[in-house]
């Protein structure tokens, strides 16, 4: 389920919710109980490594022949 993250507007307060993405644009309530709140605009940092080499350009050239010198 994704996390988005919300600011409230008269308290300030930044909080996360994790909701489907279904209800991705339904309103947030802040935990101090205040309904002003922006969904703010997150980026996703991925981490880790890929499995199994990786994939290499057939040899020969743009075209697989002599065309490219």
């Amino acid at each position: 389920m994704p996390t988005y993250a919300y600011r409230c507007r008269e308290c300030t307060e930044t909080f996360e919710l994790n909701r489907p993405m279904s209800e991705s644009s339904a309103p947030a309530d802040c935990p101090e109980g205040h309904q002003d709140t922006v969904k703010l605009l997150t980026t996703v940092a991925l981490t880790g490594s890929a499995i199994g080499p990786a994939a290499s350009a057939p040899s020969g050239g743009c075209c697989g022949g002599g065309c490219c010198s």
